[in-house]
Order: C-alpha cells, then structure tokens, then sequence
C-alpha cells in the first residue's frame, strides 16, 4: 500500500517501522491487514469478535536519500559541496589545568549564539602561572575577572588591557582582548582544592586555604588572614588535621551576616567530629559554634539554606508545631552554651568569689575553670573547678539569687589541697587561678527565647 510521508528537507526521507495486525488462530500467520495509521495505537493483544489479534513490528527503521531536488524525475541532482575538515598534528586530549578558554558570544536580542564555538583561529585561551598549580574557582565582578589557583589568588581584567610607564603606572585602555592582563594579589595565599569554601558578600569574599591553615577574607585592601583573630591554633590544628577527603563548607549567612565554615572529614556526621563556626565582620571575630553538619550552604534573599543528607533546610524558622523551641537542626534540638574567659590583671593570681550574670531566667553555670602555678605536679592538681551541681548541693545556696533583675551566686571550691593549705575544698570560698574559664548553658528542654547579657564576677588577688 501506498503512504505518505511528511518530511522536513526535500532529499531526506525517514522510513519508520511497520506495525502489523496478524490473525493468532491462522496457522499461516498471514497479516490480515498492514496499515500503519490504523493499528498504531492497538495494544500488543487485539480481540475482534472470537478472533485474536497481535501486532508485531518490524526489524529496524530505514534511511534513505534522495539525489534529485524534490525527487522529481529528471530534477537537478545534488553534489556533495565543500568538505569541511581539519587535519591535527597531535589531537590527543590535553589537560591544561592552568588555563582558561572561551567561546564566541551569545546575544539575546540578535539571535547570536556561538557558545559552541572556538575557533582555532582566534586566540581564544589565556594561562596564569603553572608554579601556582590548578585553578579551582573562576568569579567574575563588575568588569574583573577573580582567578582562585590553589597556590595563588590573581585578578583578570575583561575587555581592557593596562599599560605600564617607565615609572611603573598602569594606565587602563579598551582593547578588543576579551581577558587582559592578569594582575596577582599580594601574599602567598590559594583555595588549595576547596573551591566549596568560597562565600561572598558585597565586594568581601572569604575562602580558606588548608595548605597554610587559613581562612582569609578578600576585599578592597587585599587579603587577610581572618583565621589570625583569636583562633590561629584552633585552624592550625583542624584545617591541618582534616585527611585529603576531608570536606571544607563555607557559605554567607545573610541573615545574620556572618560567614559560616565547616570542616569535617568526608561522610562523616558524629557529633564532634566536624566543627561548624561563624565570623562576624562587625567584632572582627569568629562568634559562635554550630551544631549543624552542613554538606551546603546558600544565602538567598534574606534567609540562609543548608543541605543535609540530600535534603533542603531553611534556617531561623521555628518548628509549626513546637514554635517556642530554639536550637533545632534537622529535626534534632540541642543545648545552646557560651563558654568565655575571665583575665583581669593577666599577671596577679586571682581568686575568683561569685559569678553574676544579666538576662533571662534558666541559665545554668555548667562549669568554672581556672589555671593552676605551673609548680604544682599536673596530676596531683589539675585546677581549680567549680560546677552547678556543688552549688545546688549546699543547704545554704542551691541556686542563683535574683536581685534587681541580676543573678548572683557564691562560687564554692570543690579540689584537693595542696602543699600548705590549712582550708580547702567545699570549706573554702572562690577558686584561684590566672584567669577562669567559664560556661553557661541552657537547656535544651527549656522553651522560649532566652537573652543572656553580660555575665561578670568579683575576685580579689590572692595572697598564698
């Protein structure tokens, strides 16, 4: 039978496969009609009165092409035309690890798109310095180009190029150059292989680099080392620490306006085995610990999103069923603490006689450490200690006193003598030491906002 075939180009034609419609009960199996457009939508089993039917297809498909325009007998025929090919010396993949290559343009408004094309004719790819290793991570703003090397961080400049004087000035002019001159900023510092640690915010960018146990923060006067604020040996010891799979995670918390970093080694999600903090541009300092494990972070709008085990959460929102509880990630609430440093008078050795503190009810004292005269044999006496159950266990202060909206509290000495001491322990009050060491905490059981405002205490300098 004839048919008839609706094709796109003149001298191409797609010929499909055909359905057939056999009789199961002739032994012969002869097709009992064969029409594509009628029994291409009948299932495989077709039932017509007592008869069954079954359709089968063909082997394969067939192409076939036409040499006449518009197959016409006699028409024009057609020629192969121009062959277009290119012979190269060495087409062997290659893996430049150092360089940067791009496309043609790509204009909406036109119809441009050559996204898919490099010509070889132009010069089209630009390198930084091998020594500086791989380039991790490419961010483009305003008109520069930031180029992250594990070894380096350089910035490209996009359709201009700059011209220096014999005195050493850069004078800027438009070029025709899509990438210009590629300019290193100071310091020996890269994103090593965490391009995942990269966060930014305004015209600050904060990434870390785990070969020098850094975490750095990139703006208008070039790059800082942030990870040198007080917490120069904690980065030591846990950027240095993480194994070649651990993970470093860093992402911009806009609602607070913090960046947030979490080291941890690869798939594993025990408590204490990754650490998730904040810096906070505002004090110059890293402000707080998380119990969060992230695998991402983004910042959108005015809210922050972290992935855990392949599930989306957003951040600073209360439970809809539990709406007073604070401190819940993903799905599990924990205990919020501040833990600080009482250091007065660095170099008297105090003794440390009440702990005071401002804000809302339910605040705990988990704990209160002190240094000890570092003559004294470490094993004998580690320290001087004091925690909230020695205070609730005397008869004569069980708790925090309230008074004019502020909680005080004796401090009650629980250690063991040491050489010359006629009072100790529970019958002595305050604890001695250079400085102390000191952690509220609230529990996790506890609902509500709760505020805690300051937190002081009173101390004397020791005369032993």
């Amino acid at each position: 039978m004839s048919a008839v075939l609706e094709i796109k180009y003149f001298n191409s034609f797609w010929l499909k496969r055909m359905k057939n419609l056999t009789d199961d009960s002739n032994p012969v199996d002869q097709p009992v009609f064969n029409d594509t457009e009628q029994v291409a939508n009948l299932p495989k089993d077709y039932i017509v009165g007592t008869t069954k039917y079954s359709v089968s297809e063909t082997s394969e498909d067939w192409f076939i092409e036409e040499a006449r325009i518009r197959g016409g007998y006699n028409n024009t025929s057609v020629d192969f035309g121009v062959k277009a090919y290119l012979v190269e010396d060495d087409n062997v993949q290659q893996h430049r690890f150092n360089s940067m290559i791009y496309s043609g343009v790509f204009n909406s408004r036109t119809g441009v798109n050559n996204t898919n094309v490099f010509s070889v004719a132009d010069d089209i790819t630009k390198s930084v310095n091998p020594s500086n290793a791989s380039i991790q991570k490419l961010y483009a703003e305003d008109t520069n180009l930031i180029i992250f090397q594990e070894d380096k961080v350089s910035k490209a400049l996009i359709d201009k190029d700059a011209v220096y004087s014999a005195e050493g000035n850069s004078a800027i002019t438009s070029t025709r150059m899509v990438i210009g001159q590629i300019v290193p900023f100071g310091g020996v510092y890269g994103i090593s292989t965490d391009p995942e640690s990269f966060a930014v915010y305004g015209y600050r960018k904060y990434f870390s680099d785990r070969k020098r146990n850094a975490v750095l923060r990139l703006s208008m006067d070039g790059i800082t080392e942030i990870s040198n604020y007080g917490m120069q040996d904690f980065f030591r010891d846990n950027l240095g620490g993480l194994s070649s799979t651990g993970s470093i995670i860093g992402g911009w918390d806009i609602h607070n306006k913090n960046y947030v970093i979490s080291l941890k080694e690869e798939g594993n999600y025990q408590e204490g085995s990754y650490n998730t903090l904040s810096f906070d541009d505002s004090v110059n300092g890293w402000t707080s610990f998380y119990s969060y494990n992230p695998d991402f972070l983004i910042g959108l709008n005015t809210d922050l999103y972290s992935v855990n085990l392949g599930k989306i959460y957003k951040h600073y929102t209360l439970d809809p069923v539990f709406s007073e509880n604070r401190s819940v990630f993903y799905g599990v609430r924990n205990d919020s603490s501040v833990t600080f440093v009482f250091n007065k008078n660095v170099s008297s050795v105090k003794t440390f006689k009440t702990i005071n503190y401002e804000g809302s009810d339910e605040w705990e004292l988990e704990s209160m450490d002190t240094s000890t005269d570092s003559t004294l044999p470490i094993s004998k006496y580690a320290g001087s200690q004091v925690n909230l159950m020695n205070i609730q266990n005397q008869l004569f202060i069980n708790n925090f006193k309230k008074k004019e909206n502020k909680y005080f509290a004796n401090v009650i000495n629980n250690t063991l003598s040491q050489p010359g001491e006629v009072v100790w322990g529970g019958d002595s009050s305050g604890v001695k030491g250079f400085f102390a060491t000191v952690k509220m905490k609230l529990d996790k059981s506890v609902a509500g906002k709760k505020e805690l405002f300051a937190v002081s205490t009173n101390f004397v300098e020791s005369s032993y």
